[in-house]
């Protein structure tokens, strides 16, 4: 965590300003001139299934504005959609993400990965946690040692998904432009906007089995839940169960699956919030 930018005024007077996170409140004390500094943290932005960095361009300039450096990223196989993948799973994405790491000396980093990219970020934070501040789930799928993201689904699911990526070269398709919009808070045009751009995926990745060093519930972690992506808020069992680790944190957007396009200032707003939050209990 660093200083950078103009300090936020406070009233005059006060010596001291209370903020309010989930759950609690911390007591900051203030400058002589009564202003707060703004944080400047490391912010490096995994993007979900099919995306690259440009999904995250809204998101990356609200955060680069509030002072913070950020790292959005395009994972290998995903540039373009007729290169070869198949030397690419998920252990290829989460040496990426590292190599990123080591090639920036970067330390405290705010660590995002959006559904598919919860797999890679979370096996990140447990490669080097004394890099790793926070890691931040965005929607996101869980890593378990062992098991590869389609484990989350039914067997008879699983095995069609493998027909699937089987009979497009070894991608994950992309899907139809109204399946991506049904309930997610994006407009039409949204919609077509993502799909546009998506890249199929590498099917490796979603079949190759994570591998954890230490329990995911011992990691310093926020999860971000989407209301829209849900009913009733109900979230997957893995995911309620981390809302019993001590180092969790919990936090809702109301809109669906693809915040980065449908909220990106609410989006925005909750990753500095979730940065502040940590810095100030550490």
């Amino acid at each position: 965590m660093r200083h950078r930018g103009p300090a936020l005024r406070v009233p005059d007077g006060e010596r001291s300003r209370r903020i309010r996170f989930p759950g609690h409140s911390v007591t900051v004390r203030l400058g002589r001139r009564g202003s707060l500094p703004a944080m400047k943290n490391d912010f490096i932005l995994i993007p979900g299934l099919w995306m690259g960095a440009w999904a995250w361009e809204p998101v990356t300039r609200g955060l680069r504005a509030l002072g913070h450096e950020v790292y959005p990223l395009t994972l290998p196989g995903l540039a373009h959609p007729n290169s070869d993948v198949s030397a690419i799973g998920l252990a290829t994405h989460v040496q990426d993400v590292l190599a990123l790491i080591e090639r920036n000396d970067l330390r405290d980093v705010i660590l995002v990965g959006h559904s598919y990219a919860g797999m890679v970020a979370g096996q990140v934070a447990d490669r080097v946690p004394g890099r790793v501040a926070r890691t931040v789930f965005l929607e996101g799928f869980l890593p378990h040692h062992g098991r590869s993201l389609l484990h989350a689904f039914p067997e008879r699911q699983r095995t069609g998904e493998l027909r699937l990526i089987a009979e497009n070269r070894g991608r994950w398709p992309v899907p139809d432009a109204t399946v991506v919009a049904d309930g997610q808070d994006l407009t039409a045009r949204q919609a077509r906007w993502l799909v546009e751009r998506f890249v199929a995926h590498p099917g490796r990745t979603l079949s190759e089995p994570a591998v954890l060093t230490r329990p995911l519930a011992a990691q310093r972690a926020s999860y971000i839940v989407c209301d829209k992506e849900h009913f009733g808020g109900r979230v997957s069992a893995d995911v309620a169960a981390m809302r019993e680790a001590p180092g969790w944190t919990f936090h809702s957007l109301d809109t669906g699956h693809w915040p980065m396009v449908s909220a990106p200032r609410d989006l925005t707003t909750v990753l500095s919030t979730i940065a502040a939050h940590h810095f100030a209990l550490s």
